[in-house]
């Protein structure tokens, strides 16, 4: 679309250990009304620094490069304010190009996947405590699949996960915060978390440290790439995609989590309107995450709206048709009501 024709501006916000490189026929979709952009997170795709210089060896020439290390630029993230910092300098920039095509202020959305999910909802509670502008520019963000709880690997390997990562959420969700137990669980549950959550960081940290991390980092399992969609061209993408991030230093998992709790303390108090969908069964971001944050703030904006759906994918945009295309005309369709009730100067 011709950019002073655009109706609003959309930021594209990508998802854990992806790369926004991923959402170009996303942005197709919705340059048809809107003004796009996008941004890779900082240690994700061309934000990676070795990322960064594969794709420069092979812009001058070289038949490969090596990137199976890509996933030590973690090893500055113990938590997610980096990409905290990476997304304001990405909004403030979609701001500066909205206002450039036209002669008013045009309302800005965030369409936010997974892990970007929780990246945006914790940057924009942020400054909404802070009264910074940003976030009051902001006129709706689309949550797909937010990360807002912790996983649930399927199989085996939940049963040897799963009891660790409800261990470690419950110590860190308690530690140092009542929960309006009695006064014995409290103690209990207080005396369990001191202990505990040092001693896990503690872990992690060991863990994550160089020639350990070479044998504990995870890789990302088979199973993750059948829980994302049912498209079985996507999977061989995915498959084939040489940008995507492979492993995941376990600093930053504990970092996500504690991000996590961190963020639903205070959700109830995240006041813009969204657009939400989630799966009912999906175990990468599990639904009690989102049924959780609805709960709590779904009565905050008359525009507030949910779609679950009874499946177990975790890449919304990347299914297959017609349920894609589908999702995304639902989602088109809420940003146009909210557009339809802009006015250019209630934020300013």
């Amino acid at each position: 679309i011709d950019p002073e024709n655009a109706k609003a501006c959309v930021l594209l916000v990508h998802g854990m250990n992806e790369h926004i490189g991923r959402y170009h026929e996303i942005a197709q979709y919705f340059a048809r009304q809107y003004i796009v952009t996008g941004f890779d997170h900082h240690a994700h795709g061309l934000s990676n620094p070795v990322l960064q210089q594969a794709d420069s060896e092979l812009t001058q020439g070289a038949a490969q490069a090596e990137v199976s290390d890509a996933y030590l630029a973690q090893t500055q993230l113990s938590d997610l304010q980096p990409l905290r910092r990476y997304l304001q300098q990405a909004l403030r920039q979609t701001f500066a190009l909205c206002d450039s095509a036209s002669e008013v202020k045009r309302p800005v959305f965030i369409i936010a996947h997974s892990l970007g999910a929780l990246v945006t909802a914790s940057y924009l509670l942020q400054s909404l405590v802070e009264d910074d502008p940003d976030g009051r520019r902001v006129q709706g963000v689309v949550f797909l699949a937010p990360a807002f709880a912790v996983s649930e690997p399927p199989g085996w390997r939940g049963w040897l996960a799963t009891p660790l990562i409800a261990l470690s959420f419950h110590a860190e969700t308690h530690f140092l915060q009542p929960q309006d137990e009695p006064l014995p669980l409290l103690i209990l549950n207080q005396a369990f978390a001191v202990v505990t959550v040092p001693l896990l960081d503690g872990l992690f940290d060991v863990l994550s440290w160089p020639g350990i991390r070479a044998v504990v980092s995870p890789t990302s399992p088979a199973w993750v790439r059948g829980y994302l969609t049912d498209s079985e061209a996507e999977k061989q993408r995915l498959h084939n995609d040489h940008w995507i991030v492979r492993r995941t230093l376990l600093r930053f998992v504990k970092g996500i989590e504690e991000e996590i709790v961190r963020f639903r303390r205070h959700m109830n108090t995240f006041n813009i309107p969204y657009y939400l969908v989630y799966s009912e069964h999906d175990p990468i971001t599990p639904a009690w995450g989102a049924q959780d944050f609805v709960a709590a703030t779904y009565h905050h904006h008359v525009h507030n709206a949910v779609l679950a759906l009874p499946m177990h994918y975790h890449q919304h945009a990347f299914l297959k048709e017609p349920t894609r295309s589908a999702i995304l005309g639902q989602i088109e369709r809420w940003m146009q009501h909210r557009v339809q009730q802009y006015e250019p100067n209630e934020q300013e």
